[in-house]
């Protein structure tokens, strides 16, 4: 059964991050740089696997136009014994895809942005401080890091791909879900992303009471 978070576990997640990140007493590596907190509020707002995320160009970001969008089109390949690089589209060619930000995600990005100061078109919005591409398996680690250290285990990024499958479906229809996930095929979607709901839809109720009027007594 696909793990996908609700809204309170979302929120305790972005507050353990907070605090991790805003803390003054980081004993050992490098102060945190607000990269991960960012990093997991664009896969909230848009479902983009991490290694998308993790390849997105600062020419990829629209934060001025009255729609905030990010085009996703590529992914960070790590292989063993090889440098990690950036290929230009992602997992499959097809899922290249642009996607509308909520709030949320445009904030951060903005903040993001200002961080870092001017970016060149083909920066890459996260990257290490020598401005190499992230790994995926040391974002996914750092990730692992700062929530056991608040108490939450058992997050993985892929499980905000699945939350945000599931909350689309939820809220809107299982096509726009495997649209915005780039899925060509709405049954990989329903089979591996979205968390099966156990209320059946209400409407059944009123469909059944037309369908079997009681007679009055």
């Amino acid at each position: 059964m696909p793990d996908a978070l609700m809204a309170p576990e979302v929120n305790m997640i972005r507050a353990a991050i907070a605090q991790w990140e805003g803390a003054a007493d980081h004993t050992s590596g490098p102060k945190p740089d607000g990269q991960l907190g960012a990093i997991i509020e664009v896969m909230l707002g848009t479902s983009a696997r991490i290694g998308e995320v993790l390849a997105v160009h600062r020419r990829d970001v629209d934060i001025t136009s009255a729609v905030p969008s990010i085009r996703l089109a590529g992914t960070i390949v790590s292989r063993n014994g090889e440098q990690t690089f950036r290929q230009d589209h992602p997992k499959t060619a097809r899922s290249t895809r642009v996607v509308a930000i909520p709030t949320f995600t445009a904030d951060a990005v903005r903040r993001r942005l200002a961080k870092v100061g001017s970016l060149g078109l083909d920066a890459l919005l996260f990257q290490s401080r020598d401005g190499t591409p992230l790994t995926t398996a040391n974002v996914r680690r750092q990730l692992r890091q700062v929530l056991e250290g608040a108490g939450i285990k058992g997050v993985t990024p892929h499980m905000f791909r699945r939350t945000v499958a599931t909350a689309v479906n939820t809220n809107a229809s299982i096509e726009l879900a495997s649209e915005l996930l780039g899925h060509t095929d709405t049954k990989i979607t329903v089979q591996h992303y979205i968390q099966r709901s156990e209320m059946v839809n209400p409407a059944t109720a009123a469909l059944l009471d037309r369908a079997f009027p009681k007679d009055d007594e």
